[in-house]
């Protein structure tokens, strides 16, 4: 069996720390390098109930997308919910690694792994990273369809290939307008609408879409919206990464046994259709 810092490294190769935002928090939150890995669990988020999927499967590694102290903390005290998972992880021997905007740029990185789940084809990043000469890596992704379909077809096309949330999918937008160019991100995209205008395509499906870049990215054009939940449009890449590190595993001879969480951990868990205004 590989040791953590052995699995850890190929994980920072693949998604280098570096290339994450400023802001960001990325990296191993817990666990020890010297112990040994044979089951790995990938998920977007690091909340208690996925700590807790780890202790069932046995796993000795909790991949996931959304770092667990984002803005930084006093105390990991287990009366607190972050820090109970901290106890948990540590009290069981499972390490936890956080790949985040490193892994949103990455090539492929989430937005590759979005797109693959609508089954569209990436033509190039929305916002390229400038330190790429090869022009892969960058936020988002500009997609192309096999054959033009209404956006009304499209959005249903994500909501039945996304995984299923209480939010469902939102659109805005003409749903009889016709598509052939989407660009899609990840997590939340609204603060990306000005390069989603300049590449002229017909549609943006990401998540999180406040209710005045909405309103002005529909006014500033007939661009369609669709909006989908922050955990659906992140759980394709779960997957994809799930593969890569299969794939690293067999080159290795590692036998890793590599899980993705089928948990909703999305937390939005029940919608009610409003009533037409008065």
């Amino acid at each position: 069996m590989p040791r953590l810092s052995e699995v850890i490294a190929e994980l920072d190769a693949l998604w280098p720390p570096e290339r994450a935002e400023g802001w960001d928090a990325v990296g191993t939150v817990c666990g020890d390098p010297d112990a040994e890995v044979d089951r790995v669990l990938f998920a977007v988020d690091p909340v208690q109930e996925i700590a807790d999927e780890a202790l069932k499967l046995g796993a000795q590694l909790i991949v996931t997308h959304h770092p667990l102290y984002l803005r930084g903390t006093t105390t990991v005290a287990a009366g607190t919910f972050k820090g109970r998972v901290v106890h948990t992880l540590i009290k069981h021997d499972v390490a936890l690694h956080v790949a985040h905007t490193n892994a949103d740029s990455a090539d492929p990185g989430v937005s590759d792994a979005l797109a693959g789940a609508l089954d569209l084809r990436v033509e190039r990043p929305l916002v390229p990273d400038p330190t790429d000469p090869a022009g892969r890596r960058g936020l988002g992704r500009i997609c192309t369809l096999d054959h033009p379909e209404t956006l009304g077809a499209f959005a249903a096309r994500a909501a039945a290939r996304l995984p299923a949330t209480a939010q469902g999918i939102r659109l805005a937008g003409d749903p009889e307008s016709l598509v052939r160019t989407v660009a899609v991100s990840g997590g939340s995209g609204d603060g990306l609408f000005d390069a989603v205008r300049a590449a002229g395509v017909d549609a943006f499906l990401t998540a999180d879409l406040r209710h005045h870049p909405a309103s002005e990215a529909v006014q500033h054009s007939s661009l369609g919206l669709v909006d989908a939940a922050h955990w659906a449009t992140e759980w394709p890449w779960c997957e994809q990464a799930a593969a890569q590190l299969d794939a690293i595993s067999d080159r290795h001879g590692w036998d890793l046994r590599v899980h993705v969480s089928k948990q909703v951990t999305d937390p939005w868990t029940t919608h009610h259709s409003s009533g037409a205004p008065n």
